[in-house]
């Protein structure tokens, strides 16, 4: 017993020590990149199969999660003391509910999708800015409208219930600033970024 107590602590060791920390500086999205590296090539990836921007997903990441992948709603208590449960099913690097993140899956066909795999997550955001584009016909490099369709959803968004909530409106400008700062930071690092490894351990 003693044996296998230590075994199940060693495999957690190592599954939190595996875990991809936030980056380092995350108001610059060359650094975020620079830092990891496969981040980038999942954004591309997405990018070139929903056609969405890459600053934009990266900026409503950013706010939701703070690139945390284990991100989740605040614990709710009884009597200040009595845990009950989370205020949404909302979690990882996409702050995405269970039941939206099921439709993706299912749509998708990605069963085994995981929202605290940033590779999944970022394929989950370009999905979903796509649907917002053909649904609601949010053009997808407009970050404030396409933040607002992920804050309140396809139907929210059409019975603007944005509007009695002046505080999202007011977080939806800070994403769409965050989004021209990334896409400006990009323009000046995509290239280097392109280069495959065998580049890099030449010329990086």
């Amino acid at each position: 017993m003693k044996k296998l107590s230590l075994l199940s602590l060693s495999a957690l060791v190592l599954l939190t020590s595996c875990a991809t920390p936030p980056p380092q500086r995350p108001d610059n999205l060359c650094e975020i990149f620079f830092e990891h590296r496969d981040w980038y090539d999942d954004a591309k990836d997405a990018q070139e199969k929903w056609g969405t921007p890459i600053h934009v997903a990266m900026a409503i990441m950013y706010q939701e999660s703070s690139f945390k992948h284990d991100a989740a709603p605040p614990m709710e208590y009884f009597l200040w003391i009595i845990p009950i449960g989370r205020a949404s099913s909302a979690y990882g690097y996409s702050q995405a509910k269970t039941p939206t993140w099921e439709d993706y899956m299912r749509e998708t066909d990605s069963y085994g999708a995981d929202r605290d795999d940033f590779d999944d997550a970022i394929d989950f955001m370009a999905w979903f800015i796509y649907k917002t584009h053909k649904v609601n016909k949010v053009s997808k490099w407009d970050a404030y409208n396409q933040y607002l369709n992920y804050h309140e959803g396809w139907g929210g968004y059409r019975k603007k219930s944005y509007n009695r909530k002046p505080w999202l409106k007011k977080v939806s400008a800070k994403v769409q600033r965050r989004a021209e700062i990334y896409g400006s930071q990009l323009k000046g690092c995509e290239e280097e970024l392109s280069h495959g490894w065998l580049w890099r351990l030449f010329f990086g």
